[in-house]
């Protein structure tokens, strides 16, 4: 039975990486087809969704922590 995590995470890994190979190479293809100003849009809005995505975790690790002295918990390292 030790042998299954490593089979699966190994599994899951091959997959993921896979994926974001085909959709990279994917994004970087109708990028080339398209224009100039298409192509800074997109990228404007990539950077929006990349600031968002971070402020998103900023604020979940903040509330994470929060919760947790609310409730009583020991968080020193």
């Amino acid at each position: 039975m030790d042998w299954v995590p490593i089979v699966f995470v190994i599994f899951k890994l091959g997959v993921l990486g896979i994926g974001m190979f085909f959709a990279i190479k994917w994004h970087y293809d109708q990028g080339r087809k398209g224009k100039e100003k298409e192509r800074s849009a997109v990228l404007r809005a990539t950077g929006k969704a990349a600031v968002a995505f971070v402020l998103l975790l900023i604020v979940l690790v903040i509330v994470t922590f929060g919760l947790a002295r609310t409730l009583g918990m020991e968080l020193t390292f």
